[in-house]
């Protein structure tokens, strides 16, 4: 993702802090409050990937599954209107609802990457 560091499959996010003269930031689209910061890109690349570390090694000691960024599943809220016109058209191509959206969204992202 741009603007985001990545390791071992978390996202972190980058800010900085004139006053302080700082980087930091947090791990991303994780519920666990996880942050880090370094005074330059290298040592805030390295606080990063030691946060994930400390993160994962935490989860292990305590005998918690590590949360996990994008899972899979999400919610969407629609009108009814939009709810049964998708309902009728997954139905009459012999597709669940979850099936025919997912073909929709990956038609759309396979045709936003050839643009």
């Amino acid at each position: 993702m741009k603007g985001m560091l990545t390791y071992e499959g978390y996202f972190g996010s980058v800010h900085y802090n004139d006053h302080d003269q700082i980087f930091y930031g947090k791990l991303e689209f994780i519920h666990a409050l996880v942050s880090y910061e370094g005074t330059d890109v290298k040592s805030l690349r390295r606080s990063f990937e030691e946060a994930v570390d400390d993160y994962l090694k935490l989860c292990q000691q305590t005998k918690r599954v590590p949360e996990k960024p994008f899972k899979g599943s999400f919610n969407i809220r629609l009108n009814s209107d939009l709810h049964h016109q998708l309902y009728e058209k997954a139905t009459k191509k012999g597709m669940t609802l979850n099936g025919f959206i997912k073909s929709v969204l990956e038609k759309v992202v396979a045709e936003t990457r050839r643009a």
